[in-house]
């Protein structure tokens, strides 16, 4: 249908071209038409556009078609392509509006985690401070302990020291005597 359609086209621009080319022999004098001559020709010419038609119409057909919808799967690319193009736009464009906002927000998280960070370390300097205190105490009472161990240990040494000199200034060498005796009954009993 579409071939008969070009065919009936190329077929009415001969026509018009022989028309012009009658009128201008017309204004130069000679009035006849060769219809002979204007016939074969227009056979010939019929029959070159039929063999050429018959030979390169359906690959000229299909290149033009192929043509066609390489184009439209272009333009349905590119519009979709423009659509993206626009999506992403806007995307830029919200972002930038928003830019004031997610500063304040970054800026907001980052003080939050300094005061978390802060928090951490206050607490860990206090436990730390804690167990100093707690090993502080430890190590206080450890000291007193020993410095009262140490008081026992030289009072008792005193005492005995005080006790020597008092049964050495009240103890006779005869009273001395006996109690040595007497100690020494006893250890060998035991």
């Amino acid at each position: 249908m579409k071939g008969l359609r070009i065919l009936t086209g190329a077929l009415a621009i001969t026509l018009l071209a022989v028309a012009v080319a009658f009128a201008s022999e017309a204004a130069g004098g000679h009035h006849e038409l060769p219809w002979d001559n204007f016939a074969y020709r227009l056979i010939t010419f019929a029959v070159v556009v039929g063999v050429l038609w018959l030979k390169v119409g359906k690959k000229a057909a299909g290149f033009f078609a192929g043509r066609r919808t390489g184009i439209e799967q272009e333009l349905a690319d590119l519009e979709t392509r423009k659509t993206e193009a626009r999506k992403s736009l806007a995307d830029v464009e919200q972002r930038i509006a928003n830019i004031e906002t997610e500063r304040q927000n970054i800026i907001a998280e980052y003080r939050a985690q300094g005061e978390r960070i802060k928090e951490a370390i206050i607490a860990k300097a206090e436990s730390s401070a804690a167990q100093i205190t707690a090993q502080a105490t430890k190590t206080a009472e450890t000291e007193v302990k020993q410095a009262i161990e140490q008081m026992r240990a030289e009072m008792a040494e005193l005492v005995v020291t005080a006790a020597e000199q008092m049964l050495a200034e009240k103890l006779t060498s005869e009273d001395h005597q006996q109690l040595i005796d007497k100690y020494l009954t006893k250890v060998v009993l035991n």
